[in-house]
């Protein structure tokens, strides 16, 4: 920069640190150290060894390695805690704020609404998802006068051929109906109790339930959403699979990992459970499954594992 300006290394760097003075607080940093170091720089109360542990532990930060920080510092764990707590709370990317694409939020039209009144889950169709068509009365009029031939087997084959597009319409809107129907009534216990309730389920099942093909349901569902009082989803959330519980019958993926996160989010943060234990008491409520595949739930969950979710 200073060869391209024909000015000295010195000169950009006073320029530079001007720059990084201005709101908010962390822009013209060079890394990432540099933008933490940036925005505690003023503030007075900051404990003294915040600028140590960012500059040479920031990685044994992220990885929750604090009894090392504590021992290599000759820290008290706590303190070590609290310190990580604080550098948590900077933030890392200060531009972030004035995105230029957060303005352009596209907002989803749900094609359908399951709502619960008077004790019952009732199905609307909303009707702006699809074209509502008809038939221009000045054709129908061309056609009922018969004055010239042609011009009526020409009206008649396009007449022909928008009543066909029109029926195919309203049958698009009578399947999404009768799939929306089928799913209810699979999944009524998601409806009442939330996603514990989600039981394992295929296209094929809702496809023998409302006689289409597979295939039928499949382009019914693509790119649907629903809007339910659980709130909005997409038709595909309906559909997952399942592992055999020792109780008889099966658990959907979706239930298991809202159990996985429910029984994460009441451990002893100072002993947090690793994925074998998670194991275990899902085996104790009937779902047996392995530690991999509670491994693999709570990696798809974004939930750390246990030694990074410790504190001290």
């Amino acid at each position: 920069m200073a060869m391209d300006l024909g000015m000295s290394a010195e000169n950009v760097e006073n320029v530079l640190c001007t720059i990084q003075t201005f709101e908010p607080l962390g822009v013209g940093a060079r890394n990432l150290k540099e933008c933490l170091q940036i925005q505690i720089r003023e503030d007075e109360n900051k404990n003294p060894h915040v600028e140590k542990i960012i500059e040479d532990y920031l990685e044994d930060v992220a990885n929750n390695r604090l009894l090392k920080i504590s021992k290599e510092l000759d820290i008290d764990l706590k303190e070590v805690q609290q310190i990580c707590d604080y550098i948590k709370t900077l933030e890392p990317k200060p531009g972030r704020c004035f995105n230029s694409g957060g303005d352009r939020v596209k907002y989803i039209t749900p094609d359908a609404t399951i709502e619960f009144i008077d004790g019952e889950y009732i199905i609307l169709l909303n009707d702006v998802t699809g074209p509502r068509l008809n038939i221009n009365n000045f054709y129908r009029e061309l056609m009922r006068q018969e004055q010239d031939t042609n011009a009526t087997e020409f009206l008649t084959e396009k007449l022909n051929s928008a009543m066909w597009i029109i029926r195919s319409i309203e049958q698009r809107r009578i399947t999404i109906y009768k799939v929306v129907e089928s799913i209810l009534k699979f999944q009524i216990d998601f409806f009442n109790i939330g996603e514990k309730g989600l039981k394992p389920l295929t296209l094929k099942e809702v496809a023998d339930d409302i006689g289409v093909h597979e295939s039928t349901v499949s382009r019914a569902t693509n790119g649907k959403y629903v809007q339910t009082p659980r709130g909005l989803y997409e038709l595909k959330f309906f559909f997952s699979s399942g592992l055999s519980s020792n109780k008889g019958g099966d658990v959907s993926s979706t239930s298991i990992k809202s159990v996985i996160k429910d029984i994460i989010e009441g451990e002893n943060i100072r002993k947090p459970y690793s994925d074998q234990q998670i194991s275990d008491i899902l085996k104790e409520k009937g779902i047996s499954i392995s530690r991999r595949t509670v491994a693999k739930y709570r990696d798809e969950l974004e939930i750390p594992s246990s030694s990074m979710r410790r504190r001290y």
